[in-house]
């Protein structure tokens, strides 16, 4: 564990940026490019923590890359559906991502291969997937605790593809990944939904992607709740990687809560496959001014300097509720972020940790359900606190917000070094603020 971080509070900023790419993209592409036909060239590349497990996987599994970091570019080779070695041991550390999807793919594989990762991991739950594979005819096995990492994927002659239905699931990257594999099996995939879609943004933006690649879909069934993934080849094609929206996030929230602030993303608006890209719209109710263009975003702080409470669903981009709760500690009036269950299964139980930390700086915080209810305290005036992130990127990224807005000696960031999982720059990013707020004073 690294020294803690003073985040020290930052005066009025106007600055542009551009965070590094999006992991969940990343990811994405990294896999839809192995299981293509032909030579994919990738750009604006995440290399972080859970984009080198993908990428590392990918290695072990016997697929070509060409990596180069500088460029932010990784060139893949791909093997037309097919998984070139046919027995590996992943170790895929906590990146959601790449278990979810991975578990799926090797079905494909006719081979042996395990997957492991963290602690952490093993507790996060993965049923909700595995019992779709299987009932497609996937052979997979429980190392340990039923229904959690680690697995073992088994040659499956029988993973065919067909038509499953599937009741409302803890995480979007499990229909995601059942998507992904799909046009590769020998009958394709149709998914019914008996009920709400997680995360439907994280779906579409799957189902662009595939679509990139020349794999197309259709909405049907009485109700449109059923989407059919036909068998199809991937066809390897040139993709450039937009920004992180949900580490974007952070920056718009700094220039949100410092009074007089201004903060442009570039590379990322109306037209972005990122769901979390729309976060704009809930700082647009909570007083910000909100200027979205097709491919930027700008953010400037309210007129009068204070923030309003909201209540809002984020049940569509559950990513941004920390970065939220980090605003509302400084805003005036309650907040409530609705409909954010699956926080519980995340790198950490994110709804317990918001509640926790929060309440250290002297927020009122209750949870009841699948929401989280936050007072801020009287007069929004905080008690300085050591804020612990739990392994969490996020927790550590989103709290940093509240130091650059508060006075001096407020918070203080544990373990800084886990924002590496998806934004090893961040502090440096970070700083950018800072030096923007001291060129604009010169």
């Amino acid at each position: 564990m690294t020294d803690p971080i003073l985040i020290e509070p930052a005066k009025p900023f106007d600055i542009t940026l551009a965070p590094p790419g999006s992991k969940s993209l990343t990811n994405r592409a990294l896999l839809i490019a192995a299981l293509s036909t032909g030579q994919t060239v990738l750009d604006g590349v995440l290399f972080a923590d859970d984009t080198r497990r993908m990428l590392e996987a990918l290695s072990s599994l016997g697929f070509e890359l060409d990596i180069d970091e500088d460029a932010k570019r990784v060139t893949v080779t791909g093997k037309g559906g097919g998984i070139p070695n046919n027995e590996a041991e992943l170790n895929l550390g906590n990146a959601g991502t790449a278990m979810r999807f991975l578990t799926a793919a090797l079905c494909l594989g006719g081979g042996t291969y395990t997957l492991d990762g963290i602690p952490r991991m093993r507790e996060r739950p993965i049923g909700e997937l595995v019992e779709p594979l299987r009932e497609l005819g996937a052979e997979i096995d429980y190392l340990g605790e039923e229904g959690f990492p680690p697995l073992r994927i088994n040659d499956s002659p029988y993973f065919e593809g067909g038509f499953i239905t599937l009741k409302p699931t803890l995480s979007s990257q499990f229909i995601s990944a059942l998507l992904i594999t799909g046009p590769c099996t020998p009958r394709g995939v149709t998914l019914t939904f008996d009920g709400p879609v997680t995360s439907m943004p994280y779906i579409k933006m799957t189902l662009k992607l595939m679509k990139h690649f020349g794999v197309s879909h259709e909405w049907g069934g009485p109700k449109k709740n059923a989407v059919r993934v036909t068998v199809a080849e991937y066809l390897a094609k040139p993709y450039t990687i937009e920004p992180d929206a949900s580490n974007a996030s952070y920056f718009l929230a700094a220039a949100a809560a410092v009074p007089g602030s201004s903060c442009t993303i570039e590379n990322l608006g109306s037209e972005s496959v990122q769901g979390d890209a729309d976060f704009c719209m809930v700082l647009g109710l909570m007083g910000c001014n909100v200027d979205q263009r097709t491919h930027a975003t700008t953010i400037t702080a309210p007129t009068t300097g204070k923030l309003k409470g909201v209540d809002v669903k984020l049940n569509q981009m559950p990513d941004m509720a920390q970065t939220l709760a980090a605003l509302a500690i400084l805003a005036e009036g309650p907040t409530r972020i609705r409909k954010v269950g699956n926080l519980r299964v995340k790198e950490t139980d994110r709804m317990e940790a918001i509640r926790v930390e929060l309440t250290k700086l002297g927020a009122s915080v209750d949870i009841e359900g699948d929401d989280i209810h936050i007072t801020p305290p009287e007069g929004n005036v905080l008690t300085p606190a050591i804020v612990d992130t739990y392994d969490d990127h996020r927790m550590a990224m989103a709290f940093s917000v509240i130091g650059l807005a508060t006075p001096p000696g407020t918070v203080t960031i544990n373990d800084p070094d886990c924002v590496n999982k998806t934004y090893p720059n961040y502090w440096e990013d970070l700083q950018k603020l800072q030096d923007a707020a001291t060129a604009t004073a010169e």
